[in-house]
């Protein structure tokens, strides 16, 4: 018997194939920069003794967490059943991913975990999957101005309450026992304010729902996006330097705390945007300005467009150079989990000898090898496995409800 020619797919197969792919090697490629800037420093003394951005401060910092969130709204839209029609599952599944959140929390680790916050911006998508595109865009366009001006005026009255309203730590179980707290943390105080931080999934959301197998529409992510960074950076310069915006920084106490011109370049995570209006002028990564929240969708849109376009290319599928990189794009949660643990492990003395360039290499070449294995093989992460129950639970409830209440109808 002569073998079977096998079937060619067909080029709506294809892609849907390449949608995946450019999706799964733009979360990759987020992992592996937020493990840059978790063990590598993003301010450094330089020969002089003074402090200065380093290379990971200025390429990742900010841009790798906030393309993580904004794929975490893309998400929303993918998959055979979609958030909007299985919203008790994205409740469910948050429900997984804040476990782990609090969990980690727990670690001594010198890392701002997110997952926490990532849960609680599923659970505040909720009311929100069902607009149309019209509806997200002047949505999302309305949060990345306005939440920052919300969170600048809460900021000032949490923390100088008698009991200030910041955790100082990653969010974990005995947190719960003060949930107050936890929440002005977690929505304005925290190293990843729900407030602000929800224009991302806004976006994702929208960026989601695109005809993403497009190359037009690929190409209009990246040149957008990136026409988009470049305008908040111009933006950020012209408040900054001829307007006095940095002068004015400069002159408040916070500078004589940090060192704030580096900050401002690099990671402004702990320093207190308070006493001036000129902090909301500001791109700094993590700062949660309008021109930051800007700049970076505009990155997190520009890398995803490219990596769709980078999908497409046939010779690289061939030759299986993205698999790796794509592998650990579609196991995020297991791998960010591990390398959490992983760090906390070395930095309790685990790893002798080992300097942070070299742990790095190892986190990367560790997760792009797991990857790679479970790809080959069709695998499902242990807690992507875990999240996949929880969605499938959630749906499964949701439609036994709804046939409960159709056989209860007396139209019926």
């Amino acid at each position: 018997m002569a073998p079977r020619t096998p079937k060619r797919k067909s080029p709506g197969q294809r892609f849907a194939e390449q949608r995946l792919t450019g999706v799964d090697l733009a979360r990759g490629a987020a992992l592996l920069a937020m493990m840059a800037t978790h063990l590598l420093p993003t301010i450094a003394p330089n020969a002089a003794g003074h402090a200065e951005p380093t290379w990971v401060g200025l390429v990742f910092s900010g841009r790798a967490a906030a393309l993580f969130a904004v794929l975490a709204g893309v998400s929303l839209s993918l998959g055979r059943v979609p958030a909007a029609v299985n919203r008790l599952g994205l409740a469910f599944r948050a429900a997984v991913i804040a476990a782990v959140g609090l969990s980690l929390g727990m670690l001594q680790v010198d890392i701002a975990v997110i997952l926490v916050q990532y849960a609680v911006l599923f659970w505040c998508a909720i009311p929100v999957l069902r607009l149309g595109q019209r509806a997200l865009v002047l949505l999302s366009s309305a949060w990345i101005l306005l939440s920052p001006i919300a969170t600048f005026e809460l900021r000032p009255w949490l923390l100088g309450s008698t009991d200030p309203a910041r955790l100082g730590h990653n969010p974990m179980w005995p947190d719960l026992a003060d949930p107050l707290k936890l929440v002005e943390d977690l929505f304005v105080t925290g190293f990843y304010p729900v407030i602000e931080w929800f224009a991302y999934l806004l976006v994702g959301l929208w960026i989601g729902r695109l005809q993403l197998r497009r190359w037009g529409v690929q190409v209009g992510l990246l040149c957008g996006g990136a026409a988009a960074a470049v305008l908040a950076k111009g933006a950020e310069w012209a408040l900054m330097v001829p307007l006095g915006g940095r002068a004015a920084l400069m002159a408040t106490p916070q500078a004589s705390q940090w060192p704030l011109d580096a900050m401002l370049q690099a990671n402004l995570t702990g320093v207190d945007q308070t006493g001036s209006v000129w902090w909301l002028a500001t791109a700094a990564p993590h700062s949660g300005t309008t021109l930051d929240l800007l700049h970076t969708v505009g990155t997190s849109a520009a890398v995803l467009g490219a990596f769709l376009l980078v999908a497409r290319i046939r010779p690289l599928e061939r030759i299986g150079l993205l698999r790796p990189l794509a592998g650990a794009g579609g196991m995020t949660l297991t791998l960010y989990t591990v390398h959490v643990f992983a760090a906390a492990w070395s930095e309790g003395g685990g790893t002798p000898g080992l300097e942070r360039e070299g742990l790095l290499a190892v986190h990367i070449v560790a997760a792009l090898s797991v990857g790679l294995l479970f790809r080959a093989n069709g695998w499902r992460g242990p807690l992507e496995w875990a999240t996949h129950g929880a969605s499938r639970l959630g749906r499964i409830k949701q439609t036994t409800t709804a046939r409960g209440s159709r056989a209860k109808s007396p139209l019926r």
